[in-house]
């Protein structure tokens, strides 16, 4: 127990440091406000259970709601489509630490990202692991913490504090790796390493990640990735080479591409963990762009109570009209319904290159 508690609080102590204290505003200008309410008690828990910090969150085909949270045990609950609690995947599971990320693939499988345990896991729909990407440090080592001085040179399947994951058509798997390596790693479908972009290294070139914090895929398999610390996204093609960088929106936190046969990228300028001073009246927006980077609009704003946000870690956006989003400091899950403006904003649009 000692040397769980340990680990988890070194890792938590890093979340703390320069990084996550990061801060700007977005330099689009004239970009218009979309109307949205919130869904009031969205998700129903079971009496005496709750949300920790709610990091990340997902939809499957059916609608259902998965919610990977930070409590006194990192867990995983799935909610049905009206907000009802349904059970609980990996309760227990030795994959389960610190978590970051969940993401449900074409095939409904259930996709965890957990920092703590530098671990990816690929769940059935049913809960079964089906696969495992990275180690975990072996218990005897005693606790781990996180990596101080240059990081060690990275390695194609140890991950070190991972972030996210994405899936292109043809089921290839893209991971964020992370806090302490610096880049973006491509398996095949079978989890074998095929190429990776960046280094254990930050960089603040195109191809390079300084916190590379989310990542999702779009249709046509390009990788769009939230490159925190950089204050940009980056869009790479399916094979990893930048193809260009957007550096209009602020903090590049998280990122969610929409279904739908016309897709949208939303991109959170959220709120530092914290909340350090003035960062409330320059941060906790959420963009809706097109693919190309050109920005439709806005909507939110920082807040202790819905419909405001403390600190958006990850959205769902299966439907680019219902965004789904988790929040850290707020420990809380919001369903939002957008009416969105049709028009492009083209000087939106300016900061994509």
């Amino acid at each position: 127990m000692k040397r769980c508690v340990a680990s988890v609080s070194a890792i938590a102590l890093m979340l703390w440091v320069a990084p996550a204290l990061a801060q700007q505003k977005a330099k689009a200008q004239n970009v218009p406000e979309i109307p949205y309410t919130s869904v009031p008690n969205f998700l129903k828990l079971p009496p005496g259970e709750y949300l920790g910090e709610s990091v990340a969150v997902a939809t499957n085909s059916k609608g259902h709601i998965f919610v990977y949270h930070r409590s006194a045990n990192t867990r995983l609950f799935e909610f049905d489509e009206n907000g009802n609690f349904l059970k609980e995947i990996g309760k227990g599971y030795y994959g389960f630490e610190f978590a970051h990320s969940v993401r449900v693939d074409a095939q409904d499988n259930i996709w965890t990202v957990d920092e703590g345990t530098n671990m990816v896991t690929k769940f059935s729909p049913e809960g079964k692991v089906l696969m495992v990407i990275g180690r975990r440090p072996p218990p005897v080592e005693g606790a781990v913490a996180s990596p101080a001085g240059p990081n060690k040179p990275s390695e194609k399947y140890i991950l070190c504090r991972p972030t996210d994951v994405g899936f292109d058509p043809q089921g290839n798997i893209f991971i964020s790796d992370g806090y302490c390596n610096n880049r973006v790693v491509k398996y095949d479908k079978d989890g074998r390493f095929v190429a990776q972009v960046g280094s254990e290294k930050a960089g603040k070139e195109l191809g390079e990640f300084n916190l590379p914090h989310g990542l999702q895929v779009d249709r046509q398999g390009n990788v769009y990735v939230a490159d925190r610390t950089n204050f940009r996204y980056q869009v790479l093609d399916n094979d990893l080479k930048p193809i260009r960088e957007i550096t209009n929106l602020g903090v590049g936190w998280t990122v969610c591409i929409s279904g739908g046969t016309h897709q949208y990228a939303f991109m959170s300028n959220s709120n530092p963990n914290g909340n350090v001073p003035g960062s409330w009246d320059i941060t906790g927006e959420i963009y809706k762009a097109e693919l190309d980077g050109a920005v439709l609009g806005k909507f939110g704003h920082p807040g202790k109570l819905a419909p405001g946000f403390q600190v958006v870690h990850m959205m769902d956006c299966r439907n680019p009209n219902e965004v789904i989003t988790g929040e850290i400091e707020s420990w809380r899950v919001q369903k939002l319904i957008l009416q969105t403006p049709s028009a492009r904003s083209a000087s939106a649009s300016a900061g994509s290159q």
